[in-house]
């Protein structure tokens, strides 16, 4: 085992300083990463497969993953393994611009790595643009992550309701059992007018701090849990998960409704139809019956009927 040397001063500043605003580390925390993996998880349930016997368990998630992370696999028949995918790149170019060679490194793969597309192998892919849906996934992970620091802030900053001055020992005492008493849940605290007023100059003894906490147009938490609760409704509808916003408090009518569905699976709609078409030409090339649905479909949208659409507009 190497021996672990921590990260001098002089390193340290110019990994720091490289980066702009070096304060803020938006994607290298543990929130980015929890985030990343939740919202991956969140896609992954769009799209339902329909794959053979051998792919599945951990060989479907595996395919998840490079679908989502990388945006295609190759497919191969081999002797030893039988129809396997892979993850590869992609060389070569068609006269429509297309790939023409899949090329994959496997340590446990003893045959050809390098195959013509269409001869030796197909491509199964999720876009039309060969890329898969981690921009989208670390897009929304890094907003997500930064405004969960925010929240944690708000929740911390809440805790304090009030900073008290005492002007002499005997009054800070006052205070003291005066706020055991009010956070023992007593509904009236009472205390002596003798301690409201100094006896020599008639000053208040007491004194209050007002650092802005506590207040209601300062409470910052609900607004943020709001904000938290749209950017995770405006990555369902970027995924294909149909989602109703919060701000709408009485229910939808019919033509909202189906705008907001058709809005929320547009682009999973794309996702479908590519993995589709390219399991059309997997299924032809090697008489396999690989298959995909989305989960949400547009035409299995439950609609109001007229006259509750009357009773929502009434």
């Amino acid at each position: 085992m190497a021996n672990y040397v921590p990260f001098n001063y002089e390193t340290i500043n110019v990994a720091a300083g490289s980066y702009n605003p070096s304060t803020v580390k938006s994607f290298n925390n543990k929130t980015f990463a929890f985030w990343e993996r939740s919202l991956f998880q969140r896609a992954c349930s769009t799209l339902i497969f329909d794959l053979p016997d051998e792919w599945q368990g951990s060989v479907r998630d595996f395919l998840y993953y490079c679908l989502f992370r990388f945006g295609y696999v190759g497919i191969a028949d081999t002797r030893k393994y039988g129809l396997i995918f892979q993850p590869g790149n992609l060389s070569g170019m068609n006269l429509y611009y297309q790939p023409t060679t899949f090329i994959f490194t496997n340590p446990n793969y003893d045959g050809v790595n390098e195959m013509e597309i269409g001869k030796d192998c197909e491509i199964l892919k999720l876009t039309p643009d060969y890329r898969g849906l981690w921009d989208i996934i670390s897009y929304y992970a890094e907003k997500l992550s930064t405004l969960d620091n925010a929240i944690n802030m708000s929740l911390i900053n809440n805790k304090f309701a009030f900073l008290l001055g005492a002007r002499n020992k005997t009054g800070g005492e006052a205070l003291k059992k005066m706020l055991d008493k009010v956070n023992r849940g007593e509904p009236a605290v009472v205390l002596d007018l003798k301690l409201l007023n100094d006896p020599q100059d008639k000053a208040e003894p007491f004194q209050m701090v007002d650092i802005g906490m506590g207040r209601k147009e300062t409470y910052l938490t609900t607004d943020q849990l709001m904000d938290f609760q749209t950017i995770l409704n405006a990555f369902d509808t970027e995924i294909g998960i149909p989602t109703i916003p919060y701000q709408k408090k009485e229910r939808l009518v019919t033509s909202e409704a189906e705008s907001k569905v058709v809005d929320a699976t547009s682009r999973s709609i794309i996702w479908h139809d590519t993995i589709k078409s390219s399991m059309e030409v997997i299924n032809t090339h090697f008489g396999t019956s690989l298959d995909v649905k989305l989960r949400y479909d547009l035409e299995d949208a439950p609609a109001e009927t007229p006259d509750e659409e009357e009773e929502s507009n009434g």
